[in-house]
C-alpha cells in the first residue's frame, strides 16, 4: 500500500484493504531497525515451576513436556474492548536457550462489549463464563492450576465513570476467582493506552519473527480501535528520542532487557468515538428528547439507529453542500473515500458509515505525518494468530510474575 509526504501530509494504503480497517486496524510499518533477543530462561522459569507440580501425571498432552523435551504452557487473556469481549487461549512451547514458540491459539469473541453491562453488572457473568468454558475445553485439566488467567479492558471501560468501571471489574474478578485457573490479585485491570500499544507492538514483532534474531527489522504499530488509537515504534533516529514530547517515550523492561519505545494513545480518536464526534454527539450522553443526529457524512436518504457505549442514537443523512465537499488529495485511500462519498446518494452503500470512516482514517494518517511513499501492511492475523495486543500482554504478565518470584526468593 502507498502513503504520504513527510511534511505532515500523509497518504494512505491501497483501495483493496480499506474495509478491513473497520474490523481491526493493525497497521505495522517495517521501517525501524533494532536489536532484541529474548532472554527466555528468566521469562519462562515461572512456567517450569508451575508445571512441576503436575509432573508424572498422564494426560493427552503429557503435561509440562513434549516428545522433544520442550516445556508446554498455556496463558488465557481476555480482551474487554469497546465493541466486544474476546478470549485468547495461547499454547506455547519452550526449551532452555531457545526462543519460545506459539504452537496454537484459540480465539472467540462475544458482543456487546463489557461496558454495555455498566448498569447491571450481573448480566456480564454469562458471557464471561461462556468464554471460560472455551478455555476449559482447550486446556488439558492438569494444566489448569498453572495457567494464568487475565482480563485487560481498553477504551470502552476507560470512557466509563470510575465507579461503574470498578463494579464491572469486581464482578469479573469474582467469576475468575471461582475458576480453576491461576488467578492473581491483579487478574483484572484497565489498560492505559500506552500499555495497549506496547503489548500490540510485542505481539506483532513476535509473530513476524523480528524478535528471533539480532539485527532484524522491527515493525511499528498503528492500532485503530473503537475508543482510542495507538502508535508505537522503536525509534532509530536520535532526534526522535530528543524531541519527543513528555509522556510519548516509555521504557519497556521485559525478558531482562530494557527498550525505549515511542508510544502514545489518543483516547477518543478510535473509530467509533470519532464517528460520534463527527455526528455531533457526546460520549456516553443520549441526545435530548430523542432528537436525530443529522449529518452530510451519511447518505442523504439514510435513516436509522446506531448504538455506541450503551447509548442508542437516531441518525439521519443530509444532502451535502457541493461547494464545500471533497477538496483533499491524500493518495489511493482518500481517492476511495472521495469516490464513496461522491456516489453515496446514487449508490447507497450497505455500510452507511463508509464515507465518514474512510475520510476520518485518511485524515488521521495524514496527521501522523507519514511520507507519501511509505508502505503499510494491513492484517488481522499473522500465521493464523490474531494481531491484537493480547499475546504481548500475556508475555508481559508472565514475565512480571517471574520478576515477583525472583524478588521473593
Amino acid at each position: 500500500m502507498r502513503k504520504i509526504p513527510n511534511n505532515g501530509n500523509l497518504k494512505v494504503m491501497k483501495v483493496a484493504y480499506p474495509l478491513g480497517l473497520f474490523v481491526c486496524l493493525f497497521i505495522y510499518i517495517a521501517y525501524i531497525k533494532w536489536h532484541w533477543v529474548f532472554a527466555t530462561q528468566a521469562f519462562f522459569s515461572i512456567t517450569e515451576a508451575a508445571s512441576g507440580a503436575h509432573r508424572g501425571q498422564q494426560t493427552r498432552d503429557a503435561p509440562g513436556t513434549t516428545a522433544r523435551g520442550h516445556k508446554v504452557f498455556y496463558g488465557i487473556m481476555f480482551d474487554a474492548g469497546s465493541t466486544g469481549t474476546r478470549v485468547h487461549i495461547f499454547q506455547l512451547t519452550w526449551q532452555p536457550g531457545e526462543t519460545p514458540t506459539l504452537t496454537h491459539e484459540t480465539f472467540k469473541a462475544l458482543q456487546p462489549g463489557l461496558s454495555a453491562y455498566a448498569d447491571d453488572v450481573e448480566k456480564s457473568t454469562p458471557g464471561i463464563q461462556e468464554l471460560l468454558d472455551v478455555a476449559k475445553q482447550e486446556i488439558p485439566f492438569d494444566f489448569w492450576k498453572a495457567t494464568p488467567l487475565v482480563l485487560k479492558a481498553t477504551a470502552g471501560l476507560r470512557l466509563l465513570p470510575g465507579e461503574k468501571a470498578r463494579n464491572l471489574l469486581q464482578k469479573v474478578k469474582e467469576v475468575f476467582k471461582a475458576s480453576p485457573f491461576l488467578v492473581g490479585d491483579d487478574c483484572v485491570s484497565i489498560m492505559n493506552g500506552t500499555d495497549e500499544g506496547i503489548s500490540a507492538w510485542i505481539t506483532v514483532n513476535f509473530l513476524t519473527g523480528s524478535l528471533k534474531s539480532p539485527g532484524s527489522n522491527s515493525v511499528g504499530m498503528l492500532d485503530l480501535g473503537g475508543g482510542s488509537t495507538q502508535i508505537t515504534f522503536l525509534p532509530r533516529v536520535e532526534d526522535t528520542l530528543r524531541t519527543s514530547p513528555p509522556g510519548y517515550l516509555t521504557s519497556l523492561q521485559i525478558f531482562n532487557r530494557t527498550y525505549k519505545l515511542y508510544s502514545y494513545s489518543y483516547l477518543g480518536l478510535g473509530l467509533m468515538s470519532a464517528r460520534l464526534a463527527i455526528l455531533g454527539g457526546t460520549e456516553g450522553k443520549p441526545v435530548e428528547d430523542g432528537k436525530e443526529l443529522v449529518s452530510p457524512c451519511l447518505a442523504p436518504s439514510f435513516k436509522g439507529e446506531w448504538e455506541h457505549a450503551e447509548v442508542t442514537y437516531r441518525l439521519s443523512g443530509q444532502k451535502a453542500d457541493a461547494e464545500k465537499g471533497g477538496s483533499l488529495v491524500v493518495g489511493d485511500f482518500e481517492i476511495a473515500a472521495k469516490y464513496v462519498c461522491r456516489t453515496a446518494e446514487t449508490r447507497p452503500q450497505s455500510n452507511p458509515f463508509l464515507c465518514m470512516d474512510l475520510t476520518y482514517i485518511s485524515l488521521l494518517l495524514r496527521e501522523f505525518g507519514f511520507p507519501g511513499n511509505k508502505v503499510l501492511k494491513l492484517t488481522r492475523k499473522i500465521n493464523n494468530v490474531e494481531t491484537s495486543w493480547a499475546l504481548g500482554a500475556i508475555f508481559h504478565y508472565i514475565d512480571s510474575l517471574n520478576g515477583q518470584k525472583s524478588r521473593a526468593s
